[in-house]
């Protein structure tokens, strides 16, 4: 019989010295209240949230951290914003007429967070597996806050919220942003540009300085909240890398 041939001895070595790493169980926490009759004891999975505006790379770290953890044997649920099976269409239409009222579109996001958490989020953390949120509550409270809505009555809002094992939040300059943006899109989004709050009549300059104030607020919020702030403007690589290695640290527990 003809001898097959050998893989290479860095394949072999791969593969031999590969293992997955089973995730550590550790306590989980939510914000305030919570939701009735959820033991946390038994969500033995990682919520790992992923923020930052449209043009910071998050997608793109996403997709390559699901990825990663899928091939090293972990399976992952992606979650994000209008995503529910509840109110996402509806949210979507009420947006394209931009004269949501703040309040309203502060509810419409918050029940469309409350659908994924309690029908994908926390089954799939009681499942095991690894949830990946594509932004999570810090993104809809920053939004919130810039708009004038109250502090306190957010906090109450958000009280169901799980709190996550990780937060990354991908800093990038809003003048960087708007040249990604428009790099990607050729042209600038209403509510992404704050135009409903009156800062400027040009759509560009509008942008720049909604974004600025989004900035500052998560850098607020990191002070409460205590998430990882990450340098979004270095390369992909550099950025996956640093998320992998604060990744692995989580599923070890540390």
């Amino acid at each position: 019989m003809p001898r097959s041939k050998s893989a290479p001895k860095d394949r072999v070595s791969r593969i031999v010295g590969s293992s997955v790493l089973v995730p550590k169980v550790t306590p989980k926490t939510f914000y305030g209240h919570g939701i009735p009759d959820i033991d946390s004891n038994h969500l033995t999975g990682k919520l790992i949230a992923v923020e930052g505006a449209d043009g910071s790379g998050r997608s793109t770290q996403i997709a390559r951290l699901v990825q990663w953890l899928e091939a090293s044997g972990h399976h992952t649920v992606q979650v994000g914003l209008k995503r529910s099976t509840l109110v996402s269409e509806e949210l979507e239409q009420a947006q394209q007429g931009n004269i949501l009222a703040r309040t309203t579109l502060s509810l419409f996001y918050a029940t469309d967070f409350a659908d994924q958490l309690e029908n994908t989020i926390l089954p799939a953390l009681r499942a095991g597996s690894m949830v990946i949120a594509d932004r999570y509550i810090y993104t809809l409270m920053a939004r919130d806050l810039v708009r004038g809505v109250d502090e306190t009555w957010l906090r109450n809002l958000y009280g169901i919220a799980l709190a996550p094992d990780a937060v990354f939040y991908l800093e990038v300059c809003p003048e960087l942003l708007v040249q990604r943006v428009f790099a990607k899109n050729q042209s600038l989004d209403y509510w992404e540009s704050g135009m409903d709050l009156g800062l400027s009549r040009d759509m560009f300059d509008s942008f720049l300085r909604y974004q600025g104030l989004m900035r500052d607020t998560f850098r607020r919020l990191q002070q409460t909240y205590g998430f990882d702030i990450v340098d979004g403007e270095r390369s992909p690589d550099a950025i996956n890398a640093e998320l992998q290695s604060r990744i692995e640290a989580v599923l070890a527990g540390r």
